[in-house]
């Protein structure tokens, strides 16, 4: 729950900290500008708040790595939700809008979040989980999306040391390995989820790894 709150704290603070001028970069999303991505945690801060007042009466079926499916192809912006989220980022006009959006649906997400019971379930997606589960693996998805929005922003600030530590530790549990020692915790989610192709060190460091890359999250 704490992991959560930092991590979703740090990401909205560096989306309102932005200069105007930052939204029209691209993101680590492919295909997709900085103000795309802000959109993007708009819908998924609500998301959260649907899900979080969607109670469930029978067991758990699955954790939070288990919340993740594996993709065989990464997503090609097809999709109808993919594809509508540039046309709603850009309805926004002024990113000032798009800024006091996610940070009123953001912030609201979060209260939510620290108020929910941890060992309440919630379904979502057909999946029937706790809440703390489920915000768990939210963890791992507001630390990659915080490494998509810095990704050609070298002033902007990084995730949390302590979020990047469990994000890496969710995404080895998804894969059912570690990554190399030699690999530094940004580097595994980066290599790992396929947003940076290793170099040659890094290759040959996972040339045991046991779990095909990259783990495209769906």
């Amino acid at each position: 729950m704490d992991l959560f709150s930092r991590s979703w704290a740090a990401l909205r603070t560096a989306v309102a900290e932005l200069p105007d001028e930052y939204f029209e970069r691209p993101s680590g999303c492919t295909g997709w500008l900085v103000r795309d991505l802000a959109c993007h945690l708009v819908i998924d801060a609500q998301d959260v708040l649907i899900t979080l007042v969607t109670p469930a009466d029978t067991e758990p079926t699955v954790d939070a790595a288990g919340y993740w499916s594996l993709l065989d192809e990464p997503p090609t912006g097809d999709d109808p939700l993919d594809a509508l989220i540039p046309r709603l980022a850009a309805a926004y006009g002024e990113p000032r809008w798009l800024k006091f959006h996610l940070d009123d649906v953001g912030s609201a997400a979060g209260r939510a979040a620290g108020l929910a019971d941890p060992a309440a379930r919630v379904s979502t997606q057909d999946m029937v989980l706790t809440v703390g589960d489920y915000l768990s693996a939210y963890v791992l998805e507001w630390t990659l999306h915080h490494l998509d929005l810095i990704a050609h922003l070298p002033s902007a600030a990084d995730p949390p040391a302590e979020t990047l530590a469990a994000a890496r530790a969710a995404l080895e549990k998804i894969a059912g390995s570690p990554f190399p020692a030699s690999f530094s915790d940004t580097d595994a989610l980066l290599v790992g989820t396929g947003r940076r192709a290793p170099d040659v060190a890094e290759k040959a460091a996972l040339s045991d790894f046991p779990a095909r890359l990259p783990l495209i999250l769906g």
